[in-house]
Parts: structure tokens; sequence; C-alpha cells
């Protein structure tokens, strides 16, 4: 069963070629990494306000918009989510305390 940010994750692998005209994605896609991660970025600090607010609903909205943009951001530059989803695997059952201790400088 997949979930519903594996099926995002695979819709935005798919736009990577559609016309930007019709695909927000393709737009944003077309444009760079660059552009992608400036999304990202204006995304997580509308998150940020949100959070600040207390507005669960605004909140909610916002973070579906940072998941969405971290996806596309992450395809701009060949990460899979099944990558990303590695990572977190190989983290589990580890303090986050221990983990960035030793973490590459």
């Amino acid at each position: 069963m997949t979930t519903a940010i594996q099926r995002l994750a695979t819709t935005i692998e798919a736009r990577k070629t559609a016309d930007p005209d019709s695909s927000w994605t393709a737009k944003l896609l077309a444009k760079g990494p660059e552009k992608c991660a400036e999304k990202f970025g204006e995304e997580a600090v509308e998150a940020i306000i949100e959070a600040v607010k207390g507005d669960r609903d605004r909140l909610t909205s916002e973070a579906a918009d940072v998941i969405f943009h971290l996806l596309v951001m992450l395809t701009s530059r060949g990460v899979t989510l099944t990558e990303v989803e590695a990572e977190l695997t190989r983290r589990e059952g580890v303090s986050g305390i221990a983990e960035r201790a030793n973490r590459p400088a």
C-alpha cells in the first residue's frame, strides 16, 4: 500500500517531462534546482509563521505545501523519496544527539 506522499513523489517524477505551461510542477522543475529550493524556503517560512500563530488549519495547509515543495526540490536534484526514507530508517532508534555527533564535518 502506498502513502499519499509516495503517490505525490511518483506524480512529481512523472511531471518532469510535462509541458511547463500545463503543470505547476513542470514549471518549477524547468526553472532549475535553485528556484525549487527558493520556493521550498518560502513555503517553510509560511509554515513557521502559521506554527507561531497557532492556527492548526493554516499550519496543516502550509505543511502540505512544504512537503510538496520539498519533494519537488529533491526531484530537481535527483534525490528520491526512497533515498530519504532509507536515511530515516537508518536513523531509527538512534538518539538525535548521537546522530548529530556522528555526522561528518
